[in-house]
Parts: structure tokens; C-alpha cells; sequence
């Protein structure tokens, strides 16, 4: 370890010393007060899509609810250390329970809302839950049998669902928070003691990772590591106003919820909780957040939007200005990128355009007052990166796994290169082992996984470092590239190692693509299968001629889309290797989403998945 890394580690460590979250939390609501701190869409009618209006709770109304919510649970029995499972979309009341849990010395974990019941069962049973949280029927109907099997289950709080009758494990929410005010108003000091004596080195949530193959395993963290991860974040992105930020992401997901719970609950700022990502385009055009998070297929969705609406111009001149503009504003990120810098020409002309239409083309994403939009989860698309510096953005992709508290290394306002994750946070060391795996140390690293001493012994090695998984590159100037996850390098019959995922983007990169999954291990020659873009594809094949109210399955079988699809393949194939090259393709009559299994809640790839549920499709490709 370097003697700088030791320095700023010894710094940060010196800003968190004895620091827990509900300490955090108070000093914040002791400077915030009565800011907002959260607002949803609940009790605004969305059936007709995006409306305006909010629910809104302040710093001070949040935190009393949080400790009512503390002695509804310890009221309850819960002890220092239980586990409380929480499934509920994102809005107040999933936060108020996650901090009520907190301050009783429990042990919070949102559930991803997609399990299935046997996936809920898998996890109510290796964690044993004391309490669990619930919001709509589905959710209910998704723990149904968890709550038959259970024997560590006393009480079920639920939020908007009917409880069913004959079991008085049952509570609303209403009552249960009322209870809660109840108690405190008797045991406060118990309370307080309970808070009290949480140490920084007690487990603060554990995170049942979506995971691509078997069952989800507990990823337990700490309240140091998380204050040392949020700390840390916020060094990189060097925020410069209050935040206004967008919530849409599942709680069960590591970088939504630092971003969306823990990185406020430190510092403070606005939340707008989405329950539905649907809602998104609307939400942003009506908050206009400073902080943007995205995974990479949100920054594709966004770009194949508005990539449509620019291609659909038909006034040569006006095409002309806007090509222009995105070169100027392309050209002017790339001079921001460490070790270049902007020339006074540069700097001249990409005011001129930013003030004639860059900032106008930001104002319709709702992107015009952010200063820091990020991604992370999967490598983002080195195009999708180049479109939106085109508007003048700058996306700083982050890397990291729930297992280090999310992120490791980020590029941000001081340390920004196109095409890479950027440099380690502070006091976090990374490096690559003598195959090319991602290997990350520092005070962010899990405790290890719940109840599962030999993945953990395989996770963290004797030396303390975090095997990631993941194959990467480090170039001189110390930016990290992700190249792919490691168990799903092809290697093809040939000896032929090749990263699918760089392949999967090329393909991506056609607006009607809306997913791709790239084959070849120990095949003689790479094939793919792809999907259409449900809400692109209908626009492109209306400009195609084909009739409106074709469904997603026919267009995927008609000729003129069809040809589109080969252009899309022929275009990724002049930028790859021989090799590397898709020789035969076939486009499914499906969509491919977390509910049908082919993706994670995050938008991941389940490649196993597809290669079981579309195995003969992958053996007529080679037939």
C-alpha cells in the first residue's frame, strides 16, 4: 500500500471514528430540520401515467417516524441483531422502516420485489426474519409460503395489503407505527440505550445479491463500511449544492441504496422516491435532479429516445446545426478527460453551442441542472458514454459490487477518462491478479456473506483482498477498465478468449436491439440472439411501413425489421476481430425482463437462464 493511500484512509477513518448511522442521521436532521428530505407519488393518480404532485416528509418528521417504527419493533421482541426483511416499492414508508430497524440495533434487508416464492422462502429461511414488512397483495402472495414455513416470523406489518384472516402475526402500518408512539412515550430511554450502544463494527444491512446462477447469498455490511463508502463518494463527486436526487432503483440494490438511503442520511438532501422506473422520464422533467444514477440499459434507453427524435429531422440544415453542436460537445468532454485540457477556442465554441442547443436537448431529459450523472452494474457502452458527452455530460461510471459497499473506484469532476470506472476511491487499493481479475482492499469490504463461511473464504482471500470476479485492465494513469465477469469470458474451440459483453453493446447500439446475448464457449465461431425494443422497434417499423398495432412477436419475424437486425450485426461485426465476429443471429418474438427471469432486478444478464431457455435456438445456430 502506498504511503498516500495510508494518509487519506488515516483521513477518512479520522471523519467516521465512532461514527454509526442513527449518530449520522441526527446530525443531520439537527442541520436540515425542516427541509424535505423525502417525497413519493403515493395518493397521486398514476393511472393515466405521469402526474404531477408529491408526498413529502421532512428531516424532523422522518426521523420521529423512524424511532416510532424503532418501538413498534422492540415492542415487538425484536432484539439487537435481528433480522427485519423489508418488500415494498421505493416510497417513505419503505425508508422509515428501514431506519426504524436501524435504531432498534437490528438488521435490515430489503427484498428485491421480483423473487419469486421459492426465491422469498430460500432467504426467509437462511436469515430468519423476526419481523418483515410488506407493502401490496403481490408481495403478500410472494411471502405466502415463506410465512407458512417460517418459524422465526412473529409479526407481519403491511403496508397497503389486506391481512389475511385467522393470523395475528398481522399489523397495518398505521397501527403498527401508533403502537410504536405508544411505547416510546414509556420507554424512551430504553430506546436511546439501544441505539446507543450500536458499535460501527455491527452489521448495518445485509443484501441478498439478485445473483445470475442459484440462490442469492447475504452480503453483510457494517456501519463503518458503509460511512467510510459514503464519505469516500462523496470526495470523488466533489458535490457544489443541495442535492435533489431521483430514487427509482430497488432498495435491495447496493448502489441505490447508498445513493437513495445512506449518502442523504449523512449529508442531506431532497429524495424523490419512484416507485415505478416507468415513471422516470416524467419524474426527471419535473424534478430536474442535480444527481443522476443510472444503470447503463436507463443511459441506453434515454439515448435511443432521443437518438429517434434527432434521426427523425428531415430539414437537412437543422440536421447539420445539431451533428455540430453533439461533435463540439463531444470534442469539449474529451478535452476534460485527465491529462488533457480545453483550449480557449474550444471553450468559446462549446458555449456558443451549449447556449444555442446542448443545454435546450438537456433541459428536455430534465438533465440541465445535473452535475454529477453516473452508472454502474454493467460496463457502459463506450457509444452511449460519446452520445451523451455529445450533450455536453459527462457520465461518470463507477465500479464496484454490493460486496464493497458499491464502489471502488469512480471517475468524478477531478479524475474523468471515456471508457473507464476511473481511479480507486480514497484509502481503497486495486489491483490485478496474474489472470486479470479485479482484486479490491479497504475498510468498504464486507464482512463477509451470512451464515456461508466458504463463499466468504472464497470471496476475501488471506490478504484481505475482495476477489471481484471481474477481468480488468489498469492503465498508467491508474483508470481501471472492466472488461468482463470472469466466469462469463468465452473461450471458443480455438482457444479464442472473448469478452461477449463488448460484443452485446456493438449490438445494442441499433435503437430497435432491445437486449443481446453473445454465444461461443468451446464452439467453433460466435452467434447471438437478440431482442427488440418494445417501445423503438413499433417507431422504426412504422417508418418501415409495416402497420401500426403489428405486435413485437410479427415484427420480429418481418423481412424489412429482419434487415435492420443484419445491419445491426453487420455493423458490430466491421469493428470486431475475426474471432470476435457474431456469424449467424436470430431475433426472438419476446421481450426479455425480470419478471420472465432472463434479467436481474437491476437489468443484468442471466446468461445461464437464456442458455437453458433458448438452448435450441443457440444448437440451430450452429446447425
Amino acid at each position: 500500500m502506498s504511503t498516500d493511500t495510508l494518509t487519506i484512509r488515516a483521513e477518512v477513518e479520522q471523519e467516521i471514528a465512532g461514527l454509526t448511522l442513527p449518530v449520522a442521521l441526527a446530525r443531520t436532521v439537527e442541520a436540515e430540520g425542516d427541509r424535505a428530505a423525502y417525497s413519493d407519488k403515493v395518493g397521486i393518480d398514476l393511472s393515466a401515467g405521469y402526474a404531477p404532485g408529491w408526498r413529502t416528509v421532512t428531516w424532523t418528521a422522518l426521523r420521529e417516524q423512524a424511532l416510532d417504527a424503532a418501538g413498534a419493533l422492540m415492542a415487538a421482541g425484536v432484539a439487537t441483531g435481528d433480522r427485519v426483511a423489508l418488500m415494498a416499492s421505493n416510497r417513505i414508508e419503505h425508508v422509515v422502516a428501514d431506519l426504524g430497524v436501524v435504531h432498534a440495533a437490528g438488521v435490515s434487508m430489503s427484498v428485491y420485489n421480483t423473487l419469486s416464492p421459492d426465491q422469498v422462502a430460500y432467504v426467509a429461511g437462511h436469515a430468519e426474519p423476526s419481523v418483515v414488512v410488506l407493502e401490496s397483495a403481490d408481495h403478500l402472495a410472494r411471502w405466502e409460503r415463506a410465512l407458512a414455513e417460517s418459524t422465526s416470523i412473529r409479526t407481519v406489518v403491511v403496508i397497503d395489503a389486506d391481512a389475511p384472516a385467522g393470523d395475528d402475526r398481522f399489523v397495518t402500518w398505521d397501527a403498527f407505527l401508533a403502537s410504536g408512539a405508544a411505547w416510546r412515550a414509556d420507554h424512551a430511554a430504553d430506546l436511546s440505550e439501544r441505539t446507543a450502544g450500536i458499535s460501527p463494527d455491527d452489521p448495518l444491512t445485509i443484501l441478498y445479491t439478485s445473483g445470475t446462477t442459484g440462490n442469492p447469498k447475504g452480503v453483510v455490511l457494517t456501519h463503518h463500511a458503509v460511512l467510510y463508502e459514503c464519505v469516500c463518494s462523496l470526495r470523488v463527486a466533489s458535490p457544489t449544492q443541495h442535492n435533489e436526487f431521483i430514487s427509482y432503483l430497488p432498495f435491495a440494490h447496493i448502489a441505490e441504496r447508498t445513493l437513495g438511503m445512506y449518502i442523504p442520511q449523512v449529508m442531506g438532501a431532497h429524495i424523490h422516491l419512484i416507485a415505478d422506473p416507468a415513471l422516470l422520464l416524467g419524474a426527471l422533467g419535473e424534478v430536474h435532479p442535480t444527481r443522476f444514477f443510472g444503470v447503463p440499459r436507463v443511459w441506453e434507453k434515454i439515448r435511443t429516445g432521443i437518438s429517434a427524435k434527432l434521426a427523425a429531422e428531415t430539414d437537412p440544415e437543422k440536421r447539420a446545426q445539431v451533428e455540430g453542436a453533439l461533435a463540439t460537445g463531444l470534442e469539449y468532454v474529451e478535452a476534460l478527460q485527465s491529462g488533457s485540457t480545453v483550449s480557449p477556442e474550444l471553450e468559446a465554441r462549446f458555449r456558443a453551442a451549449d447556449a444555442g442547443l446542448l443545454s435546450f436537448l438537456r433541459a428536455l431529459l430534465g438533465l440541465d441542472r445535473c452535475e454529477w450523472a453516473a452508472s454502474a452494474a454493467a460496463p457502459m457502452p463506450l457509444e452511449v458514454a460519446r452520445f451523451f458527452a455529445g450533450l455536453g455530460m459527462r457520465i461518470y461510471d463507477v465500479y464496484g459490487m454490493t460486496e464493497t459497499c458499491a464502489a471502488v473506484t469512480s471517475c468524478g469532476p477531478d479524475q474523468f477518462r471515456l471508457g473507464t470506472v476511473g481511479r480507486a476511491l480514497p484509502g481503497i487499493e486495486i489491483t490485478l491478479a496474474e489472470d486479470g481479475e479485479i482484486l479490491a482492499r479497504g475498510p468498504v469490504a464486507s464482512k463477509g456473506y451470512y451464515k456461508q463461511p466458504e463463499a466468504t473464504a472464497a470471496l476475501i482471500d488471506a490478504d484481505g483482498w475482495v476477489h471481484t470476479g471481474d477481468i480488468g485492465e489498469i492503465d498508467e494513469d491508474g483508470f481501471l477498465k472492466v472488461v468482463d465477469r470472469k466466469k462469463e469470458m468465452i473461450i471458443t474451440s480455438s482457444g479464442k478468449n472473448i469478452a461477449p459483453s463488448n460484443i452485446e453493446n456493438y449490438l445494442k447500439e441499433s435503437p430497435i436491439v432491445g437486449h443481446a446475448l453473445v454465444f461461443g464457449e468451446g464452439r467453433p465461431y460466435v452467434v447471438a440472439v437478440l431482442t427488440l425494443d418494445a417501445e423503438i422497434a413499433p417507431l422504426v417499423g412504422a417508418q418501415l411501413g409495416i402497420p401500426a398495432g403489428t405486435s413485437l412477436a410479427e415484427l420480429a419475424q418481418h423481412p424489412a425489421m429482419l434487415a435492420v437486425a443484419q445491419q445491426a450485426v453487420d455493423a458490430a461485426n466491421e469493428r470486431l476481430s475475426r474471432p470476435e465476429q457474431v456469424k449467424a443471429w436470430e431475433l426472438l418474438p419476446v421481450e426479455w425482463t425480470a419478471e420472465s427471469e432472463e434479467l436481474t432486478p437491476t437489468l443484468k444478464l442471466k446468461r445461464r437462464v437464456v442458455h437453458a431457455k433458448y438452448a435450441d435456438v443457440l444448437e440451430r445456430l450452429y446447425s
